[in-house]
């Protein structure tokens, strides 16, 4: 399988990338890097700046939103941290993918002097790569046989360890190993994948900046992989065949489903189709009731002030330590906090970094806002889930001015394939409001014109000199 999964990423031909994939493609690159932007204004996203100019090396690749080059290795570790740091990137693969894959992905292209093009099908058969090995593992359930096969099984396991081989695959590609080496890679790949970290996460009533993994971290693993490989290292080329002591079994994922991984392989694409563009910079879980407020809120014209109670309806698990906390110590916290999501919506705190600066996680109103904001399970969310994997059922009732607003909702704003997908014109506005606080206006609008016709683009180095100082 590892094999065949090198044949795939070396032999992709840009004809037959079918134009919706490329398409993709490139606004997941703008989403995440107008995401690696925001976060550049935060402290996580400092530390993490800081400690890749300490490490430094040959200056081969950027840091977004930043000046000057570090090594590959160390941009790779950057920009991972960066893109997942306000919690803002889209869900590929039933997990954060492309933060997963993405950096060690740009920053071998930046060093390699790779094309446009060649970043888009390297991003794509990383990102398609690492969806069909989330779906061998019970996470990226598009189907509703899926949906009922994994609740049967009761897997409920998240995290990106799967990634690593794709990001490897997607760099391997941009450094033209040929296939043996880039074999080689992927078994080294999977020896430097992170822990299932987010079964601690989950469990955790402290908001630690680690929160679900350290995509930064992973990255470097994938990178590292690949040049190894280049040098010769000998890598665990079965390490996806063996039937129970492979890789679900030394990551720590209980089901393994290795036929979900070569299905139509390379004439069917499967990182699309259950694809999240987030629109709130907090948990995916809160998207849904956040579009209920927003819309209960904006109709009725109602302040914070008006607003004696919120119960919001939506997936079962809302009473696990992670969702329960009613302390905001850290970003992370914010980001899975109830009452700290609802209460940036309801004082209309601008959706972006701005819900996770200092004086908005302090902000007195907000903290007791919190203290009105209710979770609940909506008692229709899993059989309605099995019947369409792209639902997000959820419903808010809001209590203000004597009275009870209610509205529901299927589908999650920025799911994309349903009535509330985000537009083209929807993404470029975010990554404006993301690059504000670094990029000036002019950079901005070009960045936004390189990202959306990046396979003209001749060298990575064009497009890294737009999004960063």
């Amino acid at each position: 399988m590892t094999a065949e999964l090198a044949r795939f990423a070396l032999g992709l031909e840009w004809r037959a990338l079918p134009a919706s994939i490329v398409r993709e493609t490139r606004l997941i690159l703008l989403d995440s890097i107008g995401c690696a932007l925001g976060a550049a204004s935060t402290d996580k996203g400092r530390m993490n700046v800081a400690l890749a100019r300490k490490l430094g090396g040959p200056p081969d690749a950027s840091i977004i939103g930043m000046g000057g080059k570090v090594a590959c290795t160390n941009a790779a570790l950057a920009n991972g941290e960066l893109i997942l740091t306000l919690d803002f990137s889209n869900i590929v693969g039933g997990g954060h993918d492309g933060a997963y894959v993405i950096p060690a992905v740009l920053a071998t292209a930046e060093s390699s002097g790779a094309s446009g093009r060649e970043l888009i099908m390297s991003t794509a058969v990383g990102l398609e790569i690492a969806a069909r090995l989330a779906r061998a593992l019970g996470q990226h359930n598009t189907t509703p046989a899926a949906v009922l096969r994994a609740r049967a099984e009761g897997t409920g396991v998240s995290g990106n360890a799967y990634a690593n081989f794709g990001a490897a695959a997607g760099s391997g590609r941009l450094l033209k190993l040929d296939e043996e080496r880039l074999t080689h890679a992927l078994g080294i790949a999977g020896h430097l994948c992170m822990v299932l970290s987010y079964r601690r996460w989950s469990h955790s009533d402290r908001g630690h900046m680690t929160k679900y993994g350290v995509p930064g971290w992973q990255s470097t693993g994938a990178v590292v992989a690949t040049m190894l490989a280049e040098m010769g290292y000998l890598g665990d080329t079965t390490i996806l065949d063996h039937p129970d002591k492979g890789f679900a079994y030394v990551a720590g994922y209980p089901t393994w489903h290795p036929e979900e991984v070569m299905a139509d392989l390379g004439s069917a694409w499967c990182f699309n189709v259950k694809l999240h563009y987030k629109p709130y910079p907090c948990c995916g879980v809160f998207h849904g009731p956040l579009d209920c407020f927003y819309h209960i809120i904006d109709t009725h014209k109602l302040g914070p002030e008006d607003i004696d109670s919120v119960v919001a309806y939506f997936r079962g698990h809302m009473d696990s330590p992670l969702f329960s906390k009613k302390t905001v110590e850290s970003i992370s916290d914010a980001q899975f906090n109830a009452g700290h999501v609802f209460g940036a919506a309801a004082h209309r705190i601008p959706r972006g970094v701005e819900w996770y600066d200092p004086d908005t996680m302090t902000h007195p109103g907000i903290r007791s806002f919190g203290q009105k904001v209710i979770c609940r399970t909506h008692p229709e969310y899993g059989k309605t889930l099995q019947g369409d994997p792209l639902s997000a059922l959820s419903k808010v009732e809001v209590v203000a001015r004597g009275k009870t607003y209610a509205h529901e909702i299927l589908y999650r704003r920025g799911s994309a394939g349903t009535e509330a997908a985000m537009s083209e014109a929807d993404l470029v506005d975010k990554f404006r409001h993301n690059a504000a606080r670094v990029l000036t206006k002019r950079k901005t609008e070009r960045a936004i014109r390189t990202l959306l016709q990046l396979e003209e683009v001749d060298n990575i180095a064009d497009l890294m000199r737009e999004v960063t100082l």
